[in-house]
C-alpha cells in the first residue's frame, strides 16, 4: 500500500504533519499549531500571511498564563543558551543575522546585564524580532523597553512573538 503523497500546503496536511512542520513557529509552543489545525479549511491558510492570522488568533485568545508560557519559552538574546549552542535552529539563525553571535566582551556584558535586569523585572526574557536588525538597534530597543511597565511590556513582547512567527512563516511558505 502506498503512503499518501506529501504536500507542503498547510490545508492539505494531516494534523501530525502540520504540527511537525509549524509547531515551532511560536518557540517551543506546539499547542498553538495543534489548536489551529481545525481552522485550516480556509485555503487562505496556504500563504504565510493567512496561516499567520490563524496561528495568531489562537495565541491572542489564549489565557495570559499560556501567553506567558510562550514568552518564557524564548531564549535570552545573546544569552547563556546562545553561548552554549543550545538555541533552536530558527533562533540561532535569527540571532546570527543580527550579529548577536559575534559580540565583543564588553557588548556581551551589556547584553547580559540587560537580560538579567529585564528578566528579574518582567519574569520573561526580552523578545524582539531581530531579523533585519543590527545589534545597535536591538540594544537601543532593549534599553528603552526595560523601562516599560509590566502591562506595556507584556503587550509589546506578545506583539514581537507574533512578528517572529510571521518572519518564520515567510521563510517556510510563499
Amino acid at each position: 500500500m502506498n503512503a499518501p503523497p506529501q504536500t507542503s500546503l498547510p490545508s492539505e496536511m494531516t494534523q501530525d504533519a502540520f504540527v511537525a512542520q509549524f509547531g515551532g513557529v511560536f518557540e517551543h509552543s506546539r499547542w498553538i499549531a495543534e489548536r489551529a489545525y481545525p481552522g485550516l479549511a480556509d485555503e487562505d491558510c496556504d500563504s504565510a500571511e493567512g496561516l499567520h492570522r490563524l496561528l495568531c488568533s489562537v495565541f491572542q485568545t489564549a489565557s495570559d498564563a499560556e501567553k506567558r508560557g510562550v514568552l518564557t519559552a524564548h531564549p535570552d538574546l545573546a544569552g547563556r543558551l546562545a553561548l552554549a549552542g543550545h538555541l533552536t535552529g530558527e533562533s540561532t539563525k535569527e540571532q546570527a543575522s543580527a550579529g548577536l553571535d559575534s559580540l565583543s566582551e564588553s557588548e556581551l556584558q551589556v547584553f547580559t546585564e540587560l537580560n538579567d535586569r529585564y528578566t528579574s523585572k518582567f519574569h520573561f526574557p526580552f523578545i524582539m524580532a531581530v531579523k533585519g536588525r543590527n545589534k545597535d538597534e536591538i540594544l537601543a530597543a532593549f534599553k528603552s523597553r526595560v523601562e516599560n511597565n509590566a502591562e506595556t511590556e507584556f503587550t509589546t513582547a506578545c506583539g514581537q512573538v507574533e512578528r517572529i512567527a510571521l518572519l518564520r512563516l515567510k521563510d517556510m511558505l510563499p
